[in-house]
């Protein structure tokens, strides 16, 4: 099975990287691609270009093989629709499991995405929740796909949505940029060869 995790990654940090590896191992990945948006649909434009948060990309899971860097996202132009990523990443693949990560808040928005139906055309969702969480009463269009075992994932290519409690640190990339702006330490909250990038490149600085 291959997952996509996707994200501005402004910047990447110990947050998105726990969760990576954990699902990475709970479904038993073959491979698990990061996927940088370019231009969110939804919200302003990240300050840090798309070639910088790509390069700290790279720095932070350079030495986790598992984790690859898909840029296809980097080398479009225009809102940075997933319908549109998840299609073309199919044409790939032919009918291998592939598996959509996404938090509960991006859950809850999903019928607010573009031709977000669509998405189940091409790939899984799962849905990456804290210890303890409790899913509200799914949309009637949900229940029917939902699955209670992450195993039966692998017998279809798309479709289900399945539920995942992750190990979710309290870090957040707004508080990272928000600390580095006020000139504070931002070590244990990313990886130090990102941190060095932003250093070297002057970046969130007040």
């Amino acid at each position: 099975m291959i997952g996509i995790y996707g994200g501005t990654f402004n910047p990447v940090h110990y947050g998105h990287l726990r969760t990576a590896l954990e699902v990475s191992e709970q479904f038993a990945l073959d491979e698990l691609r990061l996927l940088p948006c370019a231009q969110p649909p939804h919200r302003a434009e990240p300050e840090v270009n798309a070639a910088q948060r790509f390069q700290m990309l790279q720095l932070a899971i350079r030495d986790y093989p598992f984790l690859s860097c898909d840029t296809r996202e980097l080398e479009r132009s225009g809102p940075s629709y997933m319908v549109d990523t998840l299609a073309t990443i199919r044409t790939e693949i032919a009918a291998t499991p592939l598996l959509l990560f996404i938090g509960t808040d991006a859950f809850n928005a999903l019928p607010c995405w573009h031709r977000w139906q669509a998405l189940f055309d091409y790939a899984h969702i799962v849905v990456v929740t804290r210890p303890g969480f409790k899913s509200e009463e799914l949309l009637d269009c949900y229940i029917d796909r939902q699955v209670d075992d992450r195993h039966s994932l692998k017998s279809c290519p798309s479709g289900k949505i399945y539920f995942q409690q992750v190990t979710q640190l309290d870090i957040s990339a707004s508080l990272i940029r928000k600390t580095i702006a006020e000139g504070k330490n931002s070590s244990f909250l990313l990886p130090e060869s990102v941190i060095e990038y932003i250093q070297a490149n002057g970046l969130y600085q007040a």
